[in-house]
């Protein structure tokens, strides 16, 4: 586990000189450009004076200041926010729109994930500044696009696994359709965001214009039905949910054993066979119903079942052990303390600690999974408090003290020195 000191420290990485303004709020657009901030870009995030980023509301639970007392920091909020300088502007009103202009000047790319049209009314569309700035990459993560009938819509990450397809293919067979544990389509909406403006900006190397990359988390949902997508597009047939199995491969799912669950992926003839002779069951590969890939497939329920009385016949351990040993894919299935724990994830830095004002010991954050052998992730400014770094960053873009303290005045922009505590996290 990394522990790392919340220090200005320089910005090293891949996209290290890289500036990024930052609107988004929630998951998507957050967890895009702290990927971006993990790798070496400045980001300066601009929260609502006050309340800030929605998500330091989404709690408990909370960052412990110590063992058993709360701080002010939700969990969600850190989650996605590291890496990052806050400055509190209000672009509601003309002064707070300048302050963005000024920023701008020194960006290279605006990432927003609003409601299409939201930052139009505010003369903040990628179309009203592009001629000012047309060298920015302005990226937009939405629920729907910046096009078709669907885009002045709202949308939540449960909405779009309802309409993309995911939610009708996950669950039971004969249960309810199911969401997925995780918010995936605000996060891979995220990543694809990352990609696109990435692309973007190896375009603007070659021509030296910006472009407006358009994200719908609905279009990535889509993407990602891959396989199972084109299960659908080759027969045009509804697929029936197979719970935690595979539509395509069998066995490929929970086992039952004598003292729990475990996950077998016997995916070819040559591990089936395998998997077979460690559990003594050699008698089923001379049965028609088992001794090919489509067989098994196609007599999915029967296969399913007389296999679980085979796993049932020795613990979990065991069958790991086993198959391991016999190079049979199989895993154990682990709770959040378990991974977390897992010497493989702790040694692939996937736990970091850092410092955060407030709280008595370091911090633990999910670390990057971005591994580079010349230009490494670094870790630089703990998820911050709002507004925390308005002087700073306006400073930098040219503003005095004074002309600071009247647009606080103003109400265009919050400083720290301002802003109450008890609302810094609000």
């Amino acid at each position: 586990m990394s522990s790392l000191p919340s220090a200005d420290l320089p910005a090293t990485g891949p996209l290290a000189g890289l500036r990024v303004l930052d609107l988004a709020r929630i998951l998507a657009g957050p967890s895009a450009t702290m990927l971006m901030g993990d790798m070496g870009a400045t980001i300066v995030k601009i929260e609502r004076p006050g309340g800030g980023d929605d998500t330091r509301r989404y709690a408990p639970p909370y960052i412990q200041k110590k063992q058993g007392e709360d701080s002010d920091l939700a969990a969600y909020f850190a989650s996605c926010n590291r890496n990052k300088q806050s400055v509190a502007v209000n672009y509601t009103k003309p002064e707070g729109q300048a302050v963005l202009h000024r920023l701008l000047e020194k960006s290279d790319v605006l990432v927003e994930n609003f409601k299409t049209g939201t930052l139009a009314k505010y003369g903040l569309s990628y179309d009203q500044l592009k001629e000012k700035h047309p060298g920015l990459v302005y990226c937009s993560i939405t629920g729907f696009g910046h096009t078709g009938p669907y885009s002045k819509r709202p949308a939540y990450d449960m909405l779009v696994q309802a309409m993309g397809g995911s939610m009708s293919i996950t669950g039971e067979p004969d249960g309810e359709p199911m969401k997925m544990g995780l918010s995936m389509f605000d996060l891979t909406a995220g990543l694809h965001a990352v990609i696109g403006i990435l692309a973007a900006l190896e375009n603007k190397r070659l021509t030296g214009l910006g472009q407006h990359v358009d994200v719908a988390m609905l279009d990535v949902s889509v993407a990602l039905l891959q396989n199972q997508g084109m299960n659908y597009l080759a027969k045009m047939q509804r697929q029936a949910r197979v719970g935690n199995s595979h539509p395509n491969v069998v066995p490929y799912q929970v086992m039952k054993s004598k003292d729990g669950h475990f996950i077998l992926t016997a995916s070819n003839n040559e591990q089936f066979d395998r998997f077979c002779k460690v559990g003594h069951a050699e008698d089923l590969l001379e049965d028609e119903r088992f001794n090919t890939m489509k067989a098994r497939v196609v007599n999915r329920v029967h296969v399913t079942e007389v296999l679980n009385n085979v796993t049932r016949r020795h613990t979990t351990a065991w069958w790991l052990e086993q198959l391991e040993r016999e190079n049979v894919g199989c895993a154990p299935i682990l709770h959040l303390d378990e991974v977390f724990a897992d010497p493989h994830v702790q040694a692939r830095n996937m736990e970091i600690k850092m410092d955060v004002p407030g709280c008595e010991e370091p911090v633990s954050l999910i670390g990057s999974p971005m591994k580079f052998s010349e230009t490494p992730v670094n870790y630089r400014w703990p998820p911050p408090r709002v507004g925390e770094h308005t002087d700073k960053i306006l400073a930098e873009a040219g503003y005095s003290p004074a002309e600071v303290t009247e647009l606080c005045n103003l109400g265009a922009v919050d400083s720290l020195k301002k802003v109450p505590q008890s609302a810094v996290r609000a």
